[in-house]
């Protein structure tokens, strides 16, 4: 009896639940990476980023170029191993002044570089959130309902490709966007400690 009665009330959960059946699966696929290449707020934000990514590169050639010549020089005036203590030293202290200034080099290099992935993510970020109302439009027209990248296909048919009404469509609706990424949040500031009660 107690097993009729769990089979019935499972029976009686299962079947509202098979009956629910899910619409046939109606694709559209979007080529991101094409999308954010062409698209004119890419486009226009290459060209304000431009700038920074030259100087970047001709900060990196004037370092290369001089530090090397630096090293060379060190390297050529190495003192002989039987030589003054005080001539050791004196080039030792330069050695030890070069390494802080590569090193110096190096981070600005870097921090330079983080800047400018900073910005490129952003730009790229800002033109993904843009398409999204963008692609959700075009997919109601289509009647899809579902997006994928192209990227991720095998195969597909070129009707289903929506990248290029994406592209148009984004440019109209986005036609620019900040190369300047949002400042950090500032770190929250410590409390002081409670004072000891007395």
């Amino acid at each position: 009896m107690k097993k009729t009665l769990i089979a019935l009330a499972l029976a009686g959960v299962s079947a509202p639940v098979l009956a629910q059946q899910l619409p046939a699966a109606v694709i559209v696929t979007v080529d991101r990476q094409e999308m954010i290449a062409n698209s004119a707020a890419a486009k226009a934000a290459q060209a304000e980023l431009k700038p920074k990514a030259d100087a970047l590169g001709a900060r990196l050639n004037q370092l290369r170029t001089s530090l090397g010549a630096e090293e060379k020089t060190l390297r050529d005036t190495q003192p002989a191993q039987g030589a003054a203590p005080a001539a050791i030293q004196a080039w030792q202290a330069k050695v030890r002044d070069f390494d802080a200034r590569r090193q110096q080099a190096d981070q600005e290099l870097q921090r330079r570089q983080a800047e400018l992935q900073q910005s490129e993510q952003w730009v790229v970020k800002q033109i993904n959130d843009g398409a999204q109302p963008v692609i959700s439009q075009i997919m109601r027209e289509r009647g899809a309902n579902i997006a994928v990248d192209e990227q991720v296909t095998i195969q597909h048919a070129a009707a289903v490709d929506i990248t290029a009404d994406v592209i148009a469509r984004l440019d109209k609706a986005l036609p620019r966007v900040s190369t300047t990424p949002p400042a950090a949040p500032a770190a929250p500031a410590a409390t002081p400690p409670a004072a000891p009660p007395r």
